[in-house]
């Protein structure tokens, strides 16, 4: 596969990615990004490979410059009822609905898209090869991370700022020794256990 991503011909297009999958704790949490071709935003990358600073001041440089952005979410008990996947396209979907501007086309990173009302096209690591992307990918990533900031100034015992909810060894022997908050996804198998359910 060739990392050069060639565009659709379309007029606005969004990108779009998601946060939060993988952990145990807290809402998956969406983005989606239309850029402004008259305001390029140098650095754009996969959020992951950026550090926290980057991505805090990439984050701040996107909501300003950006000619639109959007977040979407679904709640632990949502994730809990619709399983993982459904409730990231829905969450997705309601990151594309909250828009100011509807998009011509939307680019989503990785090999699903959700249904939604104009074309799409998924994009197998997208988030590294399509700025609008990762334009998305930065924005969904700081608001999921300062989330768990916050949810580790409310439980500290569990390390949520350090791990940010991911089935680290940290979390596993915390979430084993303390119970499970009322923000753990209770269908994930490690918080099931120890529930009991």
């Amino acid at each position: 596969m060739s990392d050069i991503f060639v565009y659709p011909c379309a007029g606005r297009i969004a990108g779009v990615d998601e946060v939060g999958r993988g952990p145990l704790v807290g809402a998956v949490v969406t983005a989606a990004v239309i850029l402004d071709p008259a305001r390029p935003i140098a650095g754009l990358a996969d959020s992951k490979k950026l550090s926290e600073k980057r991505r805090n001041a990439l984050y701040d440089e996107i909501v300003e410059k950006a000619l639109c952005w959007s977040l979407g979410r679904a709640e632990a008990e949502e994730i809990d009822r619709l399983n993982i996947l459904q409730a990231t396209m829905v969450a997705m979907q309601r990151a594309v609905a909250g828009l100011a501007r509807q998009p011509d086309f939307v680019l989503i990173d990785g090999n699903r898209c959700p249904a939604l009302p104009m074309a799409a096209q998924a994009v197998v690591k997208g988030d590294s090869r399509v700025a609008e992307i990762s334009a998305a990918s930065i924005l969904a990533k700081v608001t999921r991370d300062r989330e768990m900031a916050a949810l580790d100034r409310q439980y500290p015992e569990y390390g949520f700022a350090r791990h940010k909810g991911y089935p680290t060894a940290l979390h596993l022997e915390r979430l084993a020794a303390l119970g499970a908050t009322e923000h753990h996804r209770r269908s994930f198998g490690p918080v099931k256990r120890v529930l009991g359910l």
